[in-house]
Parts: structure tokens; sequence; C-alpha cells
């Protein structure tokens, strides 16, 4: 599990290095994104006692890989970039038996209100939310690897500047990752790589 949380903290490393080379000390509110992120969350659960809500399983799961980068992110800063150390802290607060709420919104609110006041992930609701969603360590692994891949893909090709084309035949690229990504051997030295290459295939920019 360490070597994991290793390299997910390296991939996330390169991905805001490549956004920004001077992240580390830039002072972005990674905090702020976690919390933005929670509120997404919220609407693809369902809150709204007055309508029919479904909820969007899939959707969910996505926003908790979103949180989880961010998450990667405000650790990174907090341990001054020493990826080693980011890795151990992380790995203790996951085996720390901590309280979380049994219920999926009291999480989400608990989620949102330690980012705003501690200003980092709470790592209890987050793996009882990751719980409530039915992904595990080794999914959570998965699933961000690629949507790391995903995302520096979009770099690439013009996120920044707002130039990239999210949608192709008809589908959001986070479709399309998931169809290519299903193909591939997730646990192989070459999957980010191979991903990489399919999702240069198919894009139409």
């Amino acid at each position: 599990m360490q070597q994991k949380l290793l390299h997910m903290l390296q991939l996330q490393d390169r991905l805001n290095r490549q956004i920004d080379p001077g992240w580390l000390e830039a002072g972005h509110a990674w905090y702020r994104a976690i919390w933005v992120e929670a509120a997404e969350l919220m609407e693809h659960y369902g809150w709204k006692w007055w309508k029919a809500q479904e909820h969007d399983l899939e959707q969910i799961r996505l926003e908790l890989i979103d949180i989880w980068h961010f998450g990667l992110s405000a650790e990174l800063v907090r341990c001054g970039g020493d990826l080693e150390a980011a890795a151990r802290a992380m790995l203790a607060q996951m085996e720390v038996d901590a309280h979380a709420e049994t219920d999926f919104r009291a999480n989400v609110d608990a989620l949102a209100l330690h980012a705003l006041t501690h200003r980092c992930l709470g790592m209890p609701p987050f793996l009882a939310l990751l719980e409530a969603a039915g992904t595990g360590f080794d999914d959570l692994y998965r699933i961000y690897v690629g949507k790391n891949v995903l995302n520096r893909f979009r770099q690439d090709h013009g996120y920044k500047e707002g130039t990239y084309v999210k949608t192709w035949a008809g589908r959001e690229d986070n479709e399309h990752l998931a169809e290519l990504a299903a193909a591939l051997p997730s646990e192989g030295a070459t999957f980010e790589a191979e991903l990489y290459e399919a999702l240069e295939a198919r894009y139409p920019g």
C-alpha cells in the first residue's frame, strides 16, 4: 500500500509541475478545491428532500478521485515536497481507527468542514465515502492512475489554454478513459504509457 501511495504522490507531483513548475511554493488553495469538489459530490449523491433524486455512483467515484488529487497535493505541500514523508503520513492517517459518520451526506459535510478548518483532506470521512461507493484502495489506485493520465493528456492538448475539446464523438473524455482503461492491465508497468497512447489515437484534436 505504501508503494502505491508513493507512486500516486509521484504522479501528482509530476502533474502539478506540468501545470505550475513552482507549485509547491505557489500557495494554491488545495483545501478549497476539496470542499468545492465535496459540494459537487453531494450534488451527484442527492440532497434535495423536495424532489426525486438518484445516486449517480459513477460520478460519485470520479468526484472522490478528484478530491484525492487535491488531498495528495495538500499533503505534499505540508511535507515540503518530500514524497516518502508524505506517503508515510498518509498511510498512518489511513491506518488510524478514527470515527466517521455512517450517513453518506454527513461524511460529505465532515469532509468539507475538515478542509475548511484544517486545510487538508479529512481521511476518516474520505475513506468512509470510498467504502460507501464500493471502492477499495486498489480501486482507488487504478482509477486515480487512469485519471492522472487523462489530466496529463488534457494539459498536453491545451486544457489550461482553453483549446482542449472535452467531448469526442458525443461522449466526454472520462467515458473514453473508462472504456480504454478497462481494456488494459492496470497493474502492468506499461499501463500509463499505453493508456496515454490510446487516448492520443482516439482524440480528434
